[in-house]
C-alpha cells in the first residue's frame, strides 16, 4: 500500500519508536496519524492525532477502533521488556509482558481487522525483534513473548489474506531508545527502522529485516532449522 494519503494509528507513540514511526508517517504523506498512548498528555508531535489507548484494556481497545473508523494501516508497536526476569523464577514478569507484547497485538488487530477490512484491506504492521528467533543468557521471558507473536503475526496473515490486507513482521536487534539505554551494543536509531518499514509497506513486504543483526539472525536461523537435513 502507499504511504501518501493514508490514515494510521500507531501504538505507543509518544517516545522512542512509536514516534519515530509517527514523524515518518507524517514526512511521507499520511493523511492522518493517530499517535496513541496510555497518556494522550504526552504526544506532543505537531500534526498527529492524540489518542488514549492500554493495549491490555479491552474497553480502550473498542473506544479506540470505534473512533478511528478511517484507518487503513495499523502498527503494532506498544511493547515492553522484561529487564532480563528469569523464566524461573518470576512467572507474574513473563505473564505481564505477555499481556502487552502478544496479547495487545492480538486484541488490536482483532479489534482493528474489520476497520481494515472496510478500508480496502490496508496493512497491520507488527514491531517484533531478532529476539524472536534467539533468546540470549539474559532475554528468556522477552524471547518468548516475541517468538510468540511472530507466530500470532504469522497466523494473521493466513487470516486476513483474504481481505486484503498486508501483515508485516518487522524485527530488529536493539534500537536506540530509552527501552535498551542500559545496553552497551551497537544499536539502530528509530528513524532508520521506522524507514526501513515505510519502505517494506510499499513495497508490498510481509517481513522487514531493518538492520544488520536481525539479517544476520534470520541467515543463521534459517541455516539451523529451516534448512537441515532429517537427522542431521
Amino acid at each position: 500500500m502507499k504511504i501518501q494519503g493514508s490514515t494510521a494509528l500507531v501504538t505507543g507513540a509518544n517516545r522512542g519508536l512509536g514516534l519515530a514511526y509517527a514523524k515518518a508517517l507524517l514526512a511521507a504523506g499520511a493523511r492522518k496519524v493517530y499517535a496513541a498512548a496510555r497518556d494522550p498528555s504526552t504526544v506532543t508531535l505537531p500534526g498527529v492525532v492524540p489518542l488514549q489507548l492500554d493495549v491490555t484494556n479491552p474497553a480502550e481497545v473498542a473506544a479506540a477502533a470505534a473512533q478511528c473508523g478511517d484507518v487503513d494501516l495499523v502498527i503494532n508497536n506498544a511493547g515492553v521488556t522484561t529487564g532480563g526476569a528469569p523464566l524461573l523464577g518470576d512467572e507474574d514478569a513473563l505473564r505481564q509482558t505477555m499481556e502487552i507484547n502478544l496479547y495487545g497485538i492480538l486484541a488490536v488487530s482483532r479489534a482493528f481487522a474489520p476497520v481494515l477490512k472496510k478500508n480496502g484491506g490496508g496493512a497491520l504492521v507488527n514491531m517484533l525483534s531478532a529476539l524472536s528467533w534467539i533468546s540470549l543468557p539474559t532475554t528468556g521471558a522477552y524471547s518468548v513473548t516475541k517468538a510468540a507473536a511472530w507466530a500470532l503475526s504469522n497466523g494473521l496473515r493466513n487470516e486476513l489474506r483474504g481481505q486484503g490486507t498486508q501483515v508485516v513482521s518487522v524485527h530488529a536487534g536493539y534500537i536506540d531508545t530509552d527501552m535498551v539505554r542500559h545496553v552497551d551494543a551497537p544499536k539502530t536509531s528509530p528513524e532508520a527502522v521506522a524507514a526501513a518499514v515505510i519502505a517494506g509497506i510499499e513495497a508490498g513486504d510481509e517481513e522487514v529485516l531493518a538492520d544488520d543483526t536481525s539479517r544476520q539472525v534470520k541467515q543463521g536461523f534459517a541455516a539451523s532449522v529451516y534448512l537441515k537435513a532429517p537427522g542431521g
